[in-house]
């Protein structure tokens, strides 16, 4: 994949030298009681308003002291990525900056999202994730979120290597913050509870296919504004595609496979649409919900 410019997109957080923690742990009676006495006088409430001031101006949140405390992030100043993960993270820059170009041409005013890099743990919109989670979406906060070694593990454990690949995961996440856009994340998001988990299940295979279309999409378009396939890597986006989908994994974890369960879709299923998506290149032919046949 041609990959390498001068460009850089202002929507990257690389948070790698940051690990999740939590702080405080709340109000304890003694100092809730000590409130209670202060908010019954004038005197009092001058106190705690001057109090909640100085919070407010020094950057604190007083939600977050009276709630219990929450999760934050706490840098390492001493984190340096080696040399192949630094290449990554500037790879993964470019990939970001090429879905810019693309949905800016497709989608007037198009909201850019931000890619988030971790390692290991972060924390999001959508509660703290660990790499094991995945790449994924967070729709709360409208960013991205990464731990490079996904990457890595493609190569190894999912037999899915080259750049490419990692191109189509980012394509794929960023194809979830358009349905984002497109109001269809809520639409899922207001399902929950209304249907049983089976049906659910299948509007989210629905979903997912889609973002898988939408990540073909940006590779036709990216094609043709600025060249970037070589040899093979379509292919390669094909075998990451194959290599994530739930009846190969399910297979691969307990030899069983359980179709109720899947909520990505098969392997088939994802190569097929992402191949749609990349020989159309037409965002309106990719309706995952209102089709027969997936």
């Amino acid at each position: 994949m041609k990959w390498r410019s001068n460009r850089k997109s202002s929507n990257v957080d690389d948070r790698r030298g940051m690990s999740s923690g939590r702080s405080g742990g709340g109000l304890s009676p003694m100092l809730i009681g000590l409130l209670l006495k202060l908010v019954t006088s004038k005197k009092g409430l001058i106190i705690v308003a001057v109090v909640l001031g100085l919070m407010y101006f020094t950057g604190f949140n007083p939600l977050q002291f009276i709630s219990g405390g929450a999760t934050n992030q706490i840098q390492n100043t001493n984190y340096k990525g080696s040399a192949s993960e630094n290449e990554l993270v500037t790879f993964s820059n470019r990939v970001l900056v090429s879905t810019e170009d693309v949905w800016n041409k497709i989608i007037p005013n198009y909201k850019e999202p931000t890619l988030v890099l971790f390692r290991n743990s972060v924390s999001s919109a959508c509660g703290s994730a660990s790499s094991a989670t995945g790449p994924f979406y967070c729709p709360g906060d409208q960013k991205l979120y990464i731990d490079l070694s996904f990457f890595e593990e493609m190569a190894t454990r999912l037999n899915a290597p080259g750049d490419f690949a990692q191109a189509y995961v980012i394509a794929h996440e960023v194809g979830h913050h358009i349905q984002k856009l497109m109001g269809t994340t809520d639409k899922m998001q207001q399902l929950r509870g209304q249907v049983s988990q089976k049906e659910y299940n299948s509007y989210s295979v629905k979903l997912e296919l889609q973002a898988d279309f939408l990540a073909g999409v940006w590779a036709h378009h990216a094609q043709n504004m600025d060249l970037i396939l070589e040899k093979g890597d379509l292919q390669e986006a094909l075998d990451a595609a194959f290599a994530i989908g739930d009846d190969r994994l399910q297979k691969q974890s307990s030899g069983t496979v359980v179709p109720d369960s899947f909520t990505h879709g098969t392997s088939a299923q994802r190569m097929r649409w992402f191949k749609k998506g990349f020989e159309t290149g037409d965002i309106n032919q990719g309706d995952t919900f209102n089709t027969n046949s997936l």
